[in-house]
C-alpha cells in the first residue's frame, strides 16, 4: 500500500484527478479520515490488502461517503435550459409529496385549533342522553321487529318453491313478490311511527330495513330470470347467457341465508369464496371501526349539534347570517360523511366478508377521482350500482303486465 500517516495526523493522503477534457475542467478531491481503530485494522492487515482485491475495493466503497467536491470558478454552472418547478410544464413532471405532507400538517394544525376553541367555548358537551336514552330501553318492539324481518325472505323462498314447482302462475308470483318487498319496507316504518323510539334505535333499524327490501328485490328479479330460462324449451331461441352463468334453476335455502347476510344487494346462486378467515386482521378492523364511530359521534355531539342549537331558524334571520352557518356546518358534515364511508364501506363491509369468506370486495371505486357527477355516482357505491332498483321494477311491471318492452 502506499505510506499511510499515523494515527495521530487523523487525515490520510489527498488524490486529485482532473478530467482531460476542456469543458469538464474542474478537479476532485477525496479527503479520508482515519479513525484509531480504523489505523490499527488497515496496518495489521496491510499485506493482505495488497494481495486482495475485494479487500481493496471495500475499503474504497466505506471512503467514497467523505468524497467531496471541488468545483472551479470557471466552471459554467448554467449548461441548458430548464423551467422552475412550479411552472407549468414542470409541475407535473415530479413527485408532490413534500407539499401534500405539508398541507397534511397544516390540516392537523387548524383542526386542533378548532378542537381546542371549541372545548373553550362549549366545554365537553358529549352524553349517552343523545344516543342511549330511557326510552332505548323500551324500544323491545322495535327489538321484536328486526329479529321478524327474516321472515319476508322465508316467504320469498316459498313463493320461488311453489314457482319451481308450477303451482301458481308467473303473474301471482310476482304480485306476491311484490307485496312481500313492499310489506318488508313498511312493516318497520309503521312500528317506528307508533313507538316514539330512541335516535339509534330507529336509526339501526331502518337500514336493516332497507338493505333487506333491496335484497328481496334482487332476489326476485333473478329468480324469476332464472326460471325463465330453465322453462325455454327452443335453446336456439333462449336469450344469449354468459358461459360463467349458471343455467340450472332452483330455489336453494342456503344460498338465500347466505346472501341475506353477504355484503352485496345482487343475488347468485353462488359467489367467489377465500380459503380462510384471517382472524388478526378482523381484529384490527374492528379497533379501527370503534374508533372512527366514535370520532364520528365526537364531531356530531361537539360541533354539528351546538351549531344547530345556536342557530336562527333559515326564513327568520339573515341570509347572510344563514349562509354563514350553512358553510359552518358545511366542514363538519363532510368529516361525518368521510367517517361514515370509511366505517361502512370500508371497514364494516370487509369485516362482514372476511367472516363469511365472501371474495369480491369491490365494493367501491376511486370515487375521489371522478371527473363528473355521472361517474361519481357510478363509483362511490358499486354495491348499488349493481343492483339498478328501477330496471328491477320496471322488469317485474313487466312480467306482471306482459310489457314485452319492459321484459
Amino acid at each position: 500500500m502506499a505510506a499511510l500517516e499515523s494515527p495521530e495526523d487523523k487525515i490520510a493522503a489527498t488524490e486529485t484527478t482532473s478530467s482531460s477534457t476542456s469543458d469538464r475542467n474542474y478537479s476532485i478531491r477525496r479527503r479520508t479520515t482515519v479513525t484509531d481503530s480504523d489505523s490499527t485494522g488497515v496496518m495489521g492487515s496491510e499485506e493482505g490488502l495488497k494481495s486482495s482485491g475485494k479487500a481493496r475495493d471495500k475499503v474504497n466503497n466505506e471512503n467514497q461517503s467523505h468524497m467531496i467536491f471541488n468545483y472551479r470558478p470557471s466552471m459554467p454552472a448554467h449548461r441548458c435550459v430548464r423551467e422552475s418547478p412550479l411552472s407549468s410544464d414542470a409541475i407535473f413532471k415530479q413527485s408532490h409529496a413534500g407539499l401534500f405532507n405539508l398541507c397534511i400538517v397544516v390540516l392537523v394544525a387548524v383542526n386542533s385549533r378548532l378542537i381546542i376553541e371549541n372545548l373553550i367555548k362549549y366545554g365537553w358537551l358529549i352524553n349517552s342522553g343523545f344516543w342511549f336514552s330511557s326510552k332505548s330501553l323500551r324500544d323491545w318492539p322495535l327489538f321484536m321487529c328486526c329479529l321478524s324481518l327474516p321472515a319476508f325472505p322465508l316467504a320469498a323462498y316459498l313463493v320461488e318453491k311453489l314457482a319451481y314447482r308450477n303451482c301458481i302462475s308467473e303473474h301471482v308470483v310476482v304480485f306476491l313478490h311484490i307485496i312481500i318487498t313492499t310489506a318488508s319496507l313498511l312493516y318497520p316504518v309503521l312500528v317506528i311511527l307508533r313507538c316514539d323510539s330512541a335516535l339509534l334505535s330507529g336509526g339501526t333499524l331502518m337500514p336493516f330495513a332497507c338493505i333487506v327490501w333491496l335484497k328481496l328485490v334482487s332476489f326476485a328479479h333473478t329468480s324469476s330470470d332464472m326460471r325463465a330460462i330453465a322453462k325455454s324449451i327452443d335453446k336456439e331461441n333462449a336469450p344469449s347467457i354468459s358461459s360463467n352463468a349458471d343455467n340450472s334453476y332452483d330455489a336453494n335455502f342456503k344460498s338465500l341465508v347466505y346472501f341475506m347476510v353477504a355484503p352485496t344487494l345482487c343475488y347468485q346462486s353462488s359467489y367467489p369464496r377465500n380459503a380462510s378467515i384471517r382472524k388478526g386482521w378482523v381484529v384490527r378492523q374492528f379497533v379501527k371501526l370503534v374508533i372512527f364511530t366514535g370520532f364520528m359521534g365526537f364531531i356530531i355531539e361537539q360541533y354539528i349539534n351546538p351549531i344547530v342549537q345556536n342557530s336562527q331558524h333559515p326564513l327568520k334571520g339573515n341570509l347572510l347570517y344563514a349562509i354563514e352557518r350553512v358553510l359552518k356546518l358545511s366542514v363538519p358534515n363532510l368529516y361525518v360523511w368521510l367517517c361514515m364511508f370509511y366505517c361502512f364501506f370500508h371497514l364494516w363491509l370487509n369485516i362482514l366478508a372476511e367472516l363469511l369468506r365472501f371474495g369480491d370486495r369491490e365494493f367501491y371505486k376511486d370515487w375521489w377521482n371522478a371527473r363528473t357527477v355521472e361517474e361519481y355516482w357510478r363509483m362511490w357505491n358499486m354495491v348499488h350500482f349493481y343492483t339498478s332498483n328501477s330496471l328491477i321494477y320496471l322488469r317485474l311491471w313487466g312480467l306482471f303486465t306482459g310489457n314485452e318492452f319492459l321484459l
